[in-house]
C-alpha cells in the first residue's frame, strides 16, 4: 500500500473552524494529503471576530515542527499564524535542514480587523521566513503592510502596482 503525500501546517487554531489549523487540514484532507500539524497560536473567535489569542510557547512550537520532521516528513509546508517575534524565530529555526517547499501565508490581521501578529513579528517573518518561501499568499491588507503601501482597492490597482 502507498503512503499518501503528507503535508505540515504551521498556524493558529481557530475555534470556528473557518482558519488555521483547522481549515488547512480540511483542505489537506480533500486533497487525500496526509495533514500535520505544529499549533502556534490558540484563539477564541467566531464568524464575528477574535474574542482572545494566546501563544504557544516557541519551545513547544518547536517540538511539535521536530516531532513530525522526524517521523512524517512532510512533501510540503504551509505556514500561517505565527502571532509573536519569538515564535517566528522558533520555526525558522526549526526549518533550518527542512528543503521541501514552503508556502507562507503572513497573517497579520483577522478578517475582523483584529491583530494576529505582534508589531515586533513583522520584522521577524518578513527577514527569517520571506526569503525561503516558495508562495506568498498575502491579502490584500497584509500585502500593503509587506510593501510598506496603501491598499489596492481594485484589481487595475493591483495590476498597475505589479
Amino acid at each position: 500500500m502507498t503512503r499518501p503525500a503528507s503535508a505540515l501546517t504551521i498556524a493558529g487554531s481557530d475555534s470556528g473552524g473557518g482558519a488555521g489549523i483547522q481549515a488547512d487540514l480540511k483542505t489537506f484532507s480533500a486533497l487525500q494529503v496526509y495533514g500535520t500539524s505544529a499549533i502556534t497560536a490558540i484563539t477564541a473567535q467566531n464568524t464575528r471576530g477574535v474574542l482572545g489569542v494566546e501563544a504557544i510557547t516557541p519551545a513547544m512550537v518547536a517540538a511539535q515542527i521536530a516531532a513530525v520532521l522526524d517521523d512524517i516528513p512532510p512533501a510540503a509546508i504551509k505556514i500561517g499564524m505565527l502571532a509573536t517575534a519569538e515564535i517566528t524565530r522558533a520555526v525558522s529555526e526549526a526549518l533550518g535542514g527542512y528543503d521541501g517547499p514552503v508556502v507562507l501565508d503572513p497573517v497579520m490581521v483577522a478578517k475582523s480587523g483584529d491583530a494576529l501578529l505582534a508589531a515586533d513579528a513583522e520584522a521577524a517573518l518578513v527577514e527569517l521566513l520571506l526569503p525561503r518561501a516558495d508562495v506568498l499568499t498575502p491579502n490584500l491588507p497584509e500585502a500593503a503592510r509587506l510593501l510598506r503601501g496603501a491598499q489596492a482597492g481594485d484589481a487595475q490597482t493591483i495590476e498597475a502596482q505589479g
